[in-house]
């Protein structure tokens, strides 16, 4: 791997330039800084072994979108106390990089949901999410009515501030402060949280990820929101429905420990035994 590089995705704070500087005295030429945020970004080059990135969980979203169907993978390193999509901690940056180098890594595939909107029989939306998909109302809004058929099946009509449909990666995310369950990355699920559900007995679902799910929205929609991994929001008409499966294409993450998720989550969340 002597003449492969790392891509480097870098959060436009001085705190994550900082350490950006620091790893690219640490490596040289072997690092390609990535901007995901020009007006056309640039393509993924063949030679890269992974992309590094240098920010929050939105930073990361953000190039989980970038990369597309890409298979190349995504490391996240954690700034501060929050992020469940970052393992390494900043300390760890440039020992982990010559880790990367030299081969010595895990590889875990977390899977993305694909979102279509269809309005008046033409597809609006077709995008693909590692969090989630969550349809809010605006402000001072009614409640949202989303009625939901599971393979064509008719499930419910939640009455609520919003509906959250999520990937195991993101029931850590919206859906974990909606009152989601904690969902281990592997589990092949797809998560249903109601914001705030009118109904109390309107409860987090967990149903296979080899589901369809169908939303229509009911009653006054137009004052709605689909918000697709808190990175790009479209507005909702009557007649919309929306159109919510596994996606084809996951996300690869580097690893470097067996369980590695566990340890985020302790820490991350301040259980008994968790560290940062």
């Amino acid at each position: 791997m002597s003449n492969q590089r790392i891509g480097l995705v870098i959060k436009n704070e001085d705190h994550a330039q900082n350490k950006a500087r620091e790893l690219i005295r640490h490596i040289g030429d072997r690092c390609l800084i990535i901007d995901t945020q020009a007006p056309t970004p640039p393509p993924i080059p063949d030679d890269l072994i992974c992309i590094v990135v240098l920010g929050g969980d939105g930073t990361f979203l953000s190039v989980a979108r970038y990369i597309g169907d890409s298979n190349i993978p995504l490391m996240g390193i954690k700034f501060g106390e929050v992020g469940f999509l970052a393992e390494t901690t900043e300390d760890l940056l440039c020992k982990r990089v010559d880790t990367v180098f030299k081969g010595d890594y895990f590889i875990q595939e977390r899977s993305r949901l694909n979102i279509r909107v269809v309005r008046d029989g033409q597809c609006i939306v077709d995008e693909d999410v590692l969090n989630d998909a969550v349809i809010n109302k605006a402000a001072l809004s009614r409640l949202a009515s989303c009625a939901v058929y599971l393979d064509e099946t008719y499930l419910t009509t939640y009455r609520a501030d919003g509906l959250i449909v999520a990937t195991p990666t993101g029931s850590t995310a919206y859906s974990l402060a909606a009152g989601g369950p904690v969902v281990y990355p592997e589990v092949p699920s797809i998560i249903l949280t109601p914001i705030c559900p009118f109904t109390l007995t309107n409860r987090p679902l967990l149903i296979p990820d080899h589901t369809r799910v169908e939303i229509s929205l009911k009653g006054s929609p137009e004052d709605m929101i689909l918000t697709l991994d808190g990175q790009e929001g479209f507005d909702m008409a009557t007649c919309d429905k929306i159109y919510i499966q596994k996606s084809r294409h996951s996300v690869k993450m580097l690893s470097f420990e067996p369980h590695s998720y566990f340890k985020v989550l302790k820490t991350r969340l301040h259980w008994s035994g968790g560290r940062s």
